[in-house]
């Protein structure tokens, strides 16, 4: 079994390194445009697999994307980073460009594989590479709910000095500013969060979640890696290993929440065949008018990629 990371930066190369060492696929290829690279970052995760204990091989290829022949997924990690003063979309002109790129190359040489999205702005790129892809919209799909749940519950974590792993949380709508955390779902043991810290400080926690992105771009010149290469592999885990794990991911809407032709995220149910099943929460007034407003904003920048292709 294969998977490919294409772009071998720290989030490419983070996801690729986790994939490996959780022994997700026989195979990890990274494909990068920039000489060498790829196939240094590869070679160093393979010279791991002795201390670390693992079988998976990974391989480097320059802009060679026959090495990725028979891929069962493909996540994309392609484009600029943000810096410091730079909104995800900013970065829209470039990266569509190159996301777009990318997935016909993938297609190519692997018309069956699902795709992972990563490149910002998120949800837009994610639209790009279906669009591009002509593939059905479970199979291409944006990793940001489960990076932006995992930050929401870091955080909780500390708040509340208890274990990450007992907390669960549901996050909707755009990859951003404009996203919607839902306290009614989150708990920490099964316990409602509500019960066990002060509506003042979980609006803190939300909001610090909602620039959980920007506070790492000021505190580093750059985005994040980390969190978001092990969240994208995650999702591939889950795929692979057919888990059917529940995740808030990027996928079209269509129909579901009332909302047609957009890329948002939502609870799924993640398994072999990619996107398993949509879940479609019953949401409050207040939430629906958040994730309208989300919705609204998403469309928006869709609107200015089709513009950009003409």
């Amino acid at each position: 079994m294969k998977i490919t990371v294409v772009g071998a930066g720290n989030v490419g190369a983070t996801c690729a390194d986790v994939l490996a060492y959780r022994e997700v696929a026989n195979e990890v290829v990274v494909v990068d445009i920039k000489e060498g690279l790829s196939e240094g970052k590869a070679l160093d995760i393979w010279q791991k697999a002795p201390i670390n204990l693992y079988d998976t091989r990974t391989i480097g290829s320059t802009n060679d994307y026959s090495k990725t022949a028979g891929s069962e997924v493909v996540v994309i990690t392609s484009g600029i980073p943000r810096r410091p003063g730079m909104s995800r979309d900013d970065l829209i002109a470039t990266n569509a460009g190159i996301v777009s790129s990318v997935t016909e190359n993938v297609i190519q040489h692997s018309p069956n594989a699902m795709i992972i999205v990563v490149s910002n702005p998120l949800d837009v790129m994610t639209y790009a590479a279906h669009v591009t892809s002509k593939l059905p919209r479970t199979k291409v799909m944006g990793m940001a709910g489960i990076l932006d749940t995992a930050r929401y519950r870091a955080f909780l974590a500390e708040a509340l000095n208890v274990s990450p792993k007992d907390i669960q949380a549901v996050l909707m709508g755009g990859h951003g500013d404009t996203m919607v955390p839902l306290p009614r779902y989150t708990t920490v043991g099964g316990i409602p969060v509500t019960e066990l810290i002060d509506k003042t400080t979980l609006d803190a926690i939300i909001e610090r979640t909602k620039k959980g992105g920007g506070e790492l771009v000021k505190l580093m010149g750059t985005s994040a890696w980390y969190a978001p290469g092990s969240a994208a592999a995650q999702m591939v885990e889950a795929i692979v290993r057919d888990q059917r794990r529940v995740f808030p991911v990027c996928v079209q809407l269509d129909g579901e929440y009332g909302i047609n032709n957009c890329y948002l995220g939502a609870p799924v149910i993640l398994g072999k065949n990619g996107v398993e099943k949509i879940i479609e929460l019953d949401l409050n007034d207040e939430e629906k008018e958040l994730l309208e407003v989300s919705r609204g904003h998403v469309a928006s920048v869709m609107e200015a990629y089709d513009k950009l292709k003409g």
